[in-house]
């Protein structure tokens, strides 16, 4: 991920000694990413300490991006030599006591790839922020009735992340489908063959699905949107039909889909888009066992790319429509969750895919994740509402990073920021 940093020297060392050693440090920078920004000032940049006797001048540029609307982490790359780290200490001590935050990367060599692969993924954050930022997430119908705790107003999300939530209603999603011809063929159709299983279901049963799909498509042009979360049991009560299809297949292309209109979920599937390139699964904690740290995940659509096969049936409450039950490929997975009255908590635990349940009281696609028992104890002691996410990999520890950087970049206003229990 490129970023760029800023040299900052002392005029009393000398320049030629300092550029031979400093060489192969510059190298190594440039290799993980890293461009000189040479008089730059930016609130994302990092600062490479060169020596001592620095501290007036980084503090100078650091007060600047302050005044200058472009608050965040001091981010400065130190080395183990001309007094370029006590240099760093000084800074980072007076820039807390100043209330602000900030952070050392050591570099005790060119080949220190530890500290190198951490400042890549600072950069990876930094971006993975700024691309969140510019997104536009469409709600279609307004957030689900019982999301009592998930329906964020979209001031809300603007001031803690910078992106919109467009305000899009369900009977323009209606008009839409209605005047969608009705589909005999085309790419659509594909989930449809390559299902390892059709059960309750016909291909008429299929074919709504298909044009909530297109008209969906066609509000995510019209508004320019990057996301949806969609206030899908309507369609379930009112159309007898459902939008897990067409959610899924969102997903695989790129572009989110959260269910029931649920706000923390799309904004965080969309984050960790950005951090990951991988599509998450938004499910509810249908289970979980705070001994055995075991949780029974389940939901009615999932993204295709997660699964190694999936069948189709009806949707699990309704019995309607058409309800994707996927089995997920194995492996190590995150689960996350974001909440708070300002969006200002999360929780997060690591784990691994532990089983495959098909029971029948619960939603169609499940899975059993192993995670810590007391990451477990947390869900049920102070829950951040229904939802979470699940996406592969093990990446709590960026995901952490990424919310504190985008709290130093975006303040609460009110009260102070921090973790969930499990985060």
């Amino acid at each position: 991920m490129p970023f760029h940093y800023i040299p900052i020297a002392s005029r009393l060392h000398d320049s030629g000694s300092l550029s031979g050693y400093l060489a192969r440090y510059k190298v190594a920078l440039q290799e993980t990413g890293g461009r000189p920004a040479e008089g730059t000032v930016t609130g994302s940049a990092f600062f490479l300490i060169l020596t001592g006797g620095t501290e007036q001048e980084v503090l100078r540029r650091y007060h600047s991006c302050q005044q200058q609307g472009q608050p965040g982490s001091l981010l400065m790359i130190a080395h183990s030599a001309h007094n370029s780290l006590p240099a760093a200490m000084e800074i980072l001590a007076q820039v807390r006591q100043e209330g602000g935050s900030g952070r050392i990367y050591l570099l005790r060599g060119p080949d220190d790839f530890t500290t190198l692969d951490q400042i890549r993924q600072t950069a990876l954050c930094l971006e993975a922020n700024r691309r969140l930022s510019e997104d536009r997430l469409g709600r279609v119908g307004e957030s689900s009735d019982w999301l009592v705790a998930s329906s964020h107003l979209a001031e809300i999300v603007f001031a803690r992340f910078g992106l919109r939530i467009i305000s899009i209603a369900m009977e323009d999603l209606r008009a839409r489908i209605a005047r969608e011809p009705v589909p005999e063929t085309g790419p659509e159709y594909a989930i449809w063959e390559r299902a390892a299983g059709v059960e309750g279901i016909t291909r008429e049963t299929f074919t709504p699905t298909v044009r909530i799909y297109r008209a969906l498509k066609e509000l995510i042009t019209v508004h320019k949107l990057s996301g949806v979360t969609l206030r899908c049991f309507d369609l379930v009560l009112q159309d007898r039909t459902t939008g897990c299809l067409a959610l899924s297949r969102l997903a695989d292309e790129g572009i989110t889909a959260g269910c029931e209109g649920d706000i923390p979920s799309v904004v965080l599937l969309r984050w960790l888009w950005h951090l990951t390139r991988n599509s998450g699964w938004m499910a509810n904690p249908a289970d979980v066992n705070v001994l055995t740290g075991e949780v029974l995940l389940a939901h009615c659509t999932v993204p295709l790319s997660l699964t190694d096969d999936y069948h189709l049936q009806t949707h699990f409450e309704s019995g309607l429509g058409i309800g994707i039950a996927g089995t997920l490929k194995p492996g190590p997975v995150t689960l996350l969750r974001l909440g708070g009255k300002q969006l200002d908590q999360w929780w997060g635990a690591e784990g691994q895919l532990a089983g495959y349940p098909h029971g029948g009281q619960h939603c169609r696609t499940q899975a059993l994740i192993q995670i810590p028992s007391a990451g477990a104890r947390n869900l049920l002691e102070a829950p951040l509402g229904n939802h979470l996410v699940l996406i592969p990999g093990h990446v709590r520890e960026m995901f952490a990073e990424a919310f504190q950087l985008n709290l130093a970049q975006r303040p609460i206003q009110k009260g102070f920021a921090r973790p969930g229990p499990g985060g």
